[in-house]
């Protein structure tokens, strides 16, 4: 850092300006806390940050879920050919899960050879020793684990927000669901110790901030390879008693590893959210199957059905796949049948994109894409009509918001969240930032309310 940190300073001085760097973040939440961490990386060694991809040095934190996220990805290096052209001291990277696939580095190796640093998910932490290495070698830097055992604890992290945050609490994916990518360029699940965890959310209350967001792939599997196992119901146990946090947040939840022990503690709890994301992906038993999901569509029913039990006003959100290889109308209908009865607050819905490197790309029977346009559509409407309703339930009533930005389609508003997730705009200034207000919900807009501040 120390090197790196020397070099950033020569040059500024050399160009009478402070260099800058520009970051672009494609993907999931686990990327950008990634982010968040290079971004840090990037302040301490002496970068300021800029406004767009004329920056002195552009990072693009990769995501490969979708084919179509890789494209994104190549057409910004090809307009990145020329505006590096006009400033040929500029340095371009790569990270993240993209840059785990072999034969994407081999082909940036190959036709983008002004990318000057690449490096994956596993060693961001290395970022100020690689930069540090580029500026010396002066030629294309390449370093991507394929695995690893660490977790390196402290980095700096320059947060997008001042009173949320994210906090990994592990790493990688053990699922191996058949249309997802994730475990090749993830890794298999590794927990940080529970101390690590309370440390740094401590130290995150202390600096202000009153919500936190615990990341996983699979948070529900949470230390179970730890020398000493613990349950993730504990670990949130532990989180509550921090002083001074006000709410808790986590993701993803897979549905076949949620205890009994996780509901209780989330009915008990006085700082959990009363939101749980918790993905379908499919309402066919069948299809389940030939995802490797691991349930049915009557073992998530009764999970819902307890969940309910324990929390009636619980908000639930999902995400769906429409169009895996071989779904039938009948799938289909299933899957809208898992809808009408759990009545989810909000869904995200895809088009099942075949994604190379994944069993599903394999397999027989893939849907035409006249069929899937069509069941698309018609999942959309139900699910928007359904939570169009669903979210009226607190329509009149008075609830706690946390204000997260200033509004931008509205002057003079502002934007928050209810415990449940439901955004909520209502008058009020930058002042209110950060804060948890009462506000009453005067009314109901589909996804979100329009409320006034109750003072």
């Amino acid at each position: 850092m120390a090197k790196a940190r020397d070099y950033v300073k020569r040059k500024s001085a050399e160009l009478g300006r402070p260099m800058t760097f520009f970051t672009q973040t494609f993907g999931c939440q686990m990327n950008a806390r990634d982010s968040e961490k290079l971004l840090g990386i990037l302040k301490e060694a002496g970068y300021e940050e800029g406004t767009d991809e004329n920056s002195d040095f552009v990072l693009y934190n990769t995501c490969t879920v979708r084919e179509n996220a890789n494209l994104k990805v190549y057409g910004r290096l090809g307009y990145l050919s020329g505006v590096k052209r006009k400033n040929p001291d500029m340095m371009i990277a790569l990270c993240g899960c993209m840059m785990q696939e072999p034969e994407v580095v081999a082909k940036i190796k190959k036709s983008y050879r002004h990318v000057d640093l690449i490096f994956g998910t596993h060693n961001i932490f290395k970022l100020a020793e690689l930069l540090y290495e580029r500026f010396m070698e002066k030629k294309m830097v390449v370093d991507v684990w394929e695995g690893t055992n660490e977790i390196v604890e402290e980095l700096p992290i320059e947060r997008k927000y001042p009173f949320k945050s994210g906090v990994n609490i592990m790493f990688g994916c053990n699922n191996f669901c058949s249309y997802c990518i994730v475990p090749y360029v993830r890794g298999r699940e590794r927990s940080r110790e529970p101390e690590d965890i309370i440390k740094e959310i401590e130290g995150l209350v202390a600096d202000g901030v009153v919500e936190v967001m615990l990341l996983g792939q699979n948070v529900n599997s949470y230390g179970k390879n730890l020398e000493q196992p613990i349950t993730f119901a504990e670990l949130l146990r532990r989180v509550e008693k921090i002083e001074g946090l006000e709410r808790i947040r986590f993701m993803t939840s897979h549905p076949k590893d949620l205890s009994d022990e996780l509901i209780e503690t989330m009915k008990n709890s006085k700082k959990i959210c009363s939101h749980l994301h918790l993905p379908l992906q499919s309402g066919s038993s069948e299809i389940l199957k030939r995802m490797n999901r691991k349930y049915s569509k009557e073992q998530y029913l009764a999970l819902v059905e307890k969940l309910r039990a324990a929390m009636p006003d619980i908000s639930l959100t999902t995400d769906i796949i429409v169009g895996f290889p071989g779904e039938t109308e009948e799938d289909f209908e299933e899957t809208m049948d898992v809808v009408r009865k759990v009545r989810y607050d909000s869904a995200f819905t895809f088009i099942y994109s075949k994604r190379t490197g994944t069993p599903a790309a394999a397999m027989p029977n893939q849907v035409p894409e006249d069929v899937v346009k069509n069941r698309f559509d018609r999942l959309l409407k139900e699910v928007q009509d359904i939570a169009a309703e669903v979210v009226k339930r607190h329509e009149g009533t008075v609830q706690k918001v946390l204000v997260e930005e200033i509004d931008t389609h509205e002057a003079g508003f502002v934007t928050g969240r209810l415990s449940n997730n439901t955004v909520v705009h209502f008058a009020g200034d930058a002042s209110l930032i950060g804060k948890i207000v009462d506000v009453s919900l005067d009314e109901a807009k589909g996804f979100y309310y329009m409320g006034s501040l109750v003072k």
